[in-house]
């Protein structure tokens, strides 16, 4: 429960770039990274006399995304018009939707693995697609100080989703959009790197104060120029802190009504929120129809069709890998955050060695760190899922010990051998039970003063046995020597 003496109010605004070849209403690239002004044609610059066309696939992936998003479907969307006046805007209009857009009242579940907040339903208030626009380029530091327009991303196609104000702190925001984010990846609908600008956040963000007279709502601040997550919880975090500042500067009358929506920027640099202007309302952009697009309808069939193509999504594999596999929301989590490909390894080794809380401790200790290092994805992991489970098996069976296993491991990596053969180049040999009990009735025999050291409760003296075990046979599992050791004492006293 929050100590702090208000609550935060968090809506927010995600604008996600779909995964098409061309832009949402002419046949420019979207491919990123040309050289400005490359990427351009008559309809996306604006000219006289050009007419749109949409983009088909932009909005199927629009409509997959938003039935994954369990939103209600109406059968019938149309275009509009949506007018400001920005240099990067060439139209001095952007084509989005307004009163009736491809989906509305949806929902997505959040929660947290380390139990920092109960598991929630955020609203979804609607996702509706829309073109972007260009790109402003601002030179205040060298040269002439000038701004330059690149149109390359003008027309590209962006799926808003808006959130409800659901969210009651910065924490909740940030799971909630790597939520949004791994849904996204999953369904293949976008990359979401937001270093190229394929995922971007706007975040409203107000107080609700108690106060003696009841409580008191401070202005919604719309916050903008986040440019990670990180950078989200941060900005929220700030923001909040602040407006609690200037309630309590202003006499605590700032959430009187007739308070102005302002925009700010965060300023990653200095770690603040800085003003940028007053927010406009719905009737500021003198929205209408669009005269050059079709409404677009959609059948209960269509939907039901783009229903049954979404496959099994991360919180349903989160749940199916805790129950079948035994391991913790926080593993589970962990794995699914990677992809499919790595929930598709950590499945055929969790079955092939039949121990799914080691598998997934040697995934997420020894395979993750490996990818991570490497630079490389699952599909190119040198060491396949059956290969390591026949490893884990030699483990399980205390034929091996941890720190043996990852020996023949890396040598496993390093040479691309089996499991047999990296230890046999290593010198390793598995012991199997039989030869480890034999091994520990000698010691026990030959070891009376260790043996009297142990049943007086001094466990230390298991330390003398073990290290004799290992000079014997290299091989051995301490562990394994450990316990018969323990066993045969026990069944002596």
């Amino acid at each position: 429960m929050s100590t702090l003496p208000y609550d935060i109010v968090i809506g927010l605004e995600v604008h996600v770039q779909l995964f098409t070849q061309s832009k949402l209403f002419c046949r420019c690239s979207t491919r990123f990274g040309a050289p400005p002004n490359t990427q351009t044609c008559p309809v996306c610059t604006g000219m006289p006399g050009t007419l749109p066309v949409m983009n088909r696939e932009a909005f199927q992936l629009s409509l997959k995304t938003a039935v994954a998003l369990n939103c209600e479907i109406p059968q019938f969307t149309k275009w509009d018009r949506k007018q400001y006046y920005y240099p990067d805007l060439p139209k001095a209009y952007q084509i989005s939707q307004f009163d009736l857009p491809l989906s509305r009242e949806g929902w997505l579940e959040i929660c947290d693995a380390k139990g920092a907040f109960a598991p929630k339903r955020v609203g979804i208030i609607r996702a509706h697609l829309e073109e972007d626009a260009g790109k402003s380029m601002h030179d205040e530091v060298a040269g002439k100080a000038d701004s330059r327009i690149d149109l390359n991303r003008a027309g590209t196609p962006l799926l808003e989703i808006v959130s409800h104000p659901d969210l009651r702190s910065p924490l909740e925001a940030r799971a909630y959009l790597d939520e949004l984010k791994l849904l996204l990846t999953y369904l293949n609908v976008s990359d979401c790197n937001m270093q190229e600008g394929s995922l971007r956040v706007d975040a409203n963000i107000n107080l609700h104060v108690p106060t003696p007279a009841g409580r008191i709502a401070t202005p919604i601040v719309e916050v903008k120029n986040m440019n990670s997550f990180r950078a989200v919880d941060r900005a929220l975090a700030y923001e909040a802190a602040r407006q609690y500042d200037v309630w309590l500067e202003t006499g605590r009358k700032l959430g009187e009504p007739g308070g102005h929506k302002t925009t700010r920027g965060w300023d990653d640099q200095a770690q603040v929120t800085r003003p940028q202007r007053q927010k406009e309302e719905s009737s500021d952009y003198r929205y209408f129809p669009d005269p050059d697009l079709v409404p677009v309808l959609v059948t209960p069939e269509d939907v039901a069709r783009v229903r049954a193509s979404l496959g099994e999504l991360p919180a349903a594999i989160r749940g199916r890998l805790q129950d079948a596999y035994g391991i913790e929301a926080y593993d589970a989590q962990v794995i699914v955050n990677q992809g499919r490909g790595l929930v598709d390894y950590f499945i055929a080794l969790a079955e092939a060695c039949g121990d799914g809380k080691r598998a997934s401790n040697w995934v997420q200790q020894d395979v993750l760190r490996t990818l991570n290092e490497r630079g490389i994805g699952i599909d190119v992991f040198p060491v396949s899922a059956a290969a390591l489970a026949e490893l884990l098996q030699l483990v399980q069976r205390g034929e091996l010990d941890n720190s043996r296993a990852r020996d023949v491991f890396q040598q496993m990596l390093s040479s691309g051998q089996s499991t047999a053969a990296a230890m046999q180049s290593l010198g390793i040999a598995s012991v199997d039970r039989d030869e480890i009990l034999a091994l520990c009735q000698r010691l026990v025999a030959d070891n009376p003063q260790a043996v009297a050291e142990v049943k007086a409760g001094k466990q230390k003296a298991l330390g003398a046995l073990i290290g004799q075990a290992k000079r014997h046979n290299p091989n051995v599992n301490p562990a394994s020597v450990r316990e018969i050791c323990l066993q045969l004492i026990e069944a002596n006293s």
